[in-house]
């Protein structure tokens, strides 16, 4: 991970679903190992208060000194609470349990939802790219994932009741939009846990083309148990089997990504 970028070239996107169970965790932690593979310098933020997105990367949530509660709260700054993750080769902001009650210490600070925003700003390191892990609410949490974001990604299920929740998501990121962060953008709808043998799944799929077009990701995740087994072993399922269909999906989605941001600075 040798390779750095200018500041203003860093990339920071939400991963984001208001529907929990979706595969947001698991789009985060392998499209982190999938970019690191292409190359890519990759800072992962956990801002989820079950660290699911910690553990996977091969951390002890646990034993974490500093983590993203601590630089929400202004006791440490983005640098100082960096941990590597050995097995996916990215960085990452830890969260463990103490982030349940940052929305409590957060209340009564100006500009609270901006304190990952500036944290990100303030930052000496060099990212191509930022993720970061929202909870499946819309918290202060949330609210700071997309207030420091210069879009989001949502991994989604084709399923009829995700229709639902898309709604109410694609309505939030407007309002942040609007109110919060004139920089945000819908980047892309990913389709993840996707079985074409499924009649309902396929017509969905076709729905989400009707209606968002090119903000569909061409790739696919299909429906992978290695991809689950994986987080078990605390790594990203490109790493844990990298000839999986789950992985390979995954390595295609980062190479979509990288190619839609060149597009997009062209």
């Amino acid at each position: 991970m040798d390779q750095t970028v200018k500041s203003k070239d860093m990339q920071v996107f939400c991963i984001a679903n208001q529907k929990g169970g979706v595969g947001k965790t698991t789009t985060a932690i392998n499209l982190a190992a999938a970019l690191a593979k292409h190359k890519k310098k990759v800072l992962l933020v956990d801002l989820d208060p079950q660290g699911n997105a910690t553990m996977g990367s091969g951390i002890d949530k646990a034993a974490v000194e500093r983590s993203v509660y601590n630089v929400l709260i202004g006791q440490a700054t983005l640098d100082q609470a960096t941990q590597y993750s050995e097995t996916g080769n990215y960085d990452v902001i830890a969260a463990n349990r103490e982030l349940s009650g940052a929305e409590i210490d957060l209340v009564s600070m100006t500009e609270r939802d901006k304190q990952l925003r500036k944290a990100v700003e303030a930052s000496e390191k060099s990212y191509d790219f930022v993720l970061i892990d929202c909870p499946p609410t819309l918290s202060l949490l949330t609210l700071n994932g997309l207030a420091a974001a210069d879009g989001v990604i949502i991994p989604m299920q084709c399923e009829y009741f995700a229709l639902e929740g898309l709604s109410d998501l694609v309505n939030t990121i407007k309002r942040v939009y609007r109110n919060i962060n004139p920089n945000l953008s819908l980047i892309g709808l990913l389709r993840v846990m996707f079985d074409g043998r499924v009649t309902l799944q396929q017509q969905v799929s076709s729905q989400l083309h009707n209606h968002f077009g090119e903000k569909v990701f061409d790739t696919v995740i299909p429906r992978n148990v290695r991809l689950a087994e994986a987080p078990s072993y605390g790594m990203p399922g490109v790493v844990y089997d990298p000839s999986s269909r789950g992985a390979k999906a995954y390595m295609a989605f980062g190479s979509e990504l990288i190619k839609r941001v060149k597009s997009s600075k062209a």
